[in-house]
């Protein structure tokens, strides 16, 4: 057997073996821990060859709890990662703890989501079959920072973060000060919005300008996401680099019929003198046309089981990527988020 199995299994087995004694401690301020897993039969044509393989896609541990009212504090490790030298946390996507310091304030320090608006990249991983080239080309998504966040109305909230920066890895010099509002105009619009500032690796400052918008039809819901970056140097500042997303999922019964495509361009003009694209995450003279369609089967009427199928084609290889997959939920404590 490879070495790097059997640390796989090490890590499973050592992962397990911490799950008994959690539930002992349920009345000690664990509200919630469970595992999720989600694997996938995947079938490809690039360049007219076929190729099929199974994979196993996440394993996750999660754990909500409470050190008292006031406190709360939440952990999401992925099993399946394994963890780099450079960057111990590269497999804990949160390790916050969050104080509600009064009714409407709360503060929360540690690793969590890089805050950037719109639905696709607000998503759980586990949840998305396919990705925009702008979500899938940032180095990371999850950060050590902090925010503080301030309830200006019911359900309607502002945000302020600074954290670690999307555009390198693990812990560098180069930060994101991020601005987001979430809420919504009505009970059929919640929206997820941000106003971004990101340093790269050499310290430069690209622009975000990120509106999620999630709409709500009865059993219908639509997400349109529009991303537009800028750095402040380029000629063209407005709708030369941006990114359209939309979204559409029918529920009928248990079933989901579900439908995505998205549209991503930036301008080949955006280069500073030397000809180095400004946007390290879609290059200068792109041009990206993806989308998909599937459908989701939930048999126990819940999340805890769900079986899909996807089918998606994108611009840039020209591949056609069909996945036959199955995710499920394993609860230890309490209910899961």
């Amino acid at each position: 057997m490879k070495p790097s199995v059997l640390r796989y299994l090490a890590l499973a087995a050592f992962s397990f073996s911490i799950l008994l004694p959690f539930k002992a401690i349920a009345a000690s301020g664990v509200d919630s821990l469970f595992v999720d897993a989600r694997g996938s039969f995947h079938q490809e044509i690039l360049n007219g060859h076929y190729s099929s393989q199974m994979r196993a896609d996440y394993l996750n541990l999660h754990i909500y709890g409470k050190i008292n009212d006031s406190f709360t504090y939440r952990v999401r490790q992925r099993l399946n990662v394994w963890i780099d030298k450079q960057d111990p946390f590269r497999a804990t996507d949160w390790m916050s703890l969050s104080w509600k310091a009064t009714d409407k304030l709360t503060l929360m320090a540690g690793k969590s989501a890089i805050l950037i608006g719109g639905y696709e990249y607000d998503s759980a991983p586990i949840d998305v079959y396919f990705y925009s080239q702008f979500c899938s080309n940032l180095s990371q998504y999850f950060a050590f920072g902090f925010n503080l966040q301030y309830e200006v109305a019911k359900s309607q909230y502002l945000t302020f973060q600074v954290c670690n920066s999307p555009l390198d890895t693990g812990f560098s010099e180069a930060l994101a000060y991020n601005f987001v509002w979430t809420g919504g105009f009505a009970p059929w619009w919640e929206t997820i919005w941000s106003l971004n500032f990101i340093e790269d690796p050499q310290r430069r400052v690209m622009n975000y300008i990120a509106l999620g918008n999630h709409l709500l039809f009865n059993k219908v819901q639509i997400d349109v996401d529009f991303f537009h970056r800028a750095s402040f140097k380029q000629q063209n500042f407005f709708l030369s680099d941006y990114s359209l997303i939309g979204k559409l999922i029918w529920r009928v019964g248990n079933w989901n019929i579900c439908g995505k495509a998205g549209y991503e361009s930036n301008d080949a003009a955006n280069v500073n003198a030397n000809g180095e694209s400004f946007d390290t995450v879609l290059k200068a003279g792109t041009s990206y046309f993806y989308g998909g369609c599937g459908l989701e089967y939930f048999p126990l009427g819940n999340d805890d089981v769900r079986l899909h199928i996807a089918y998606y084609r994108d611009s840039f290889e020209h591949k056609d990527n069909l996945q036959i997959g199955l995710k499920w939920k394993f609860r230890i404590i309490g209910a899961s988020k």
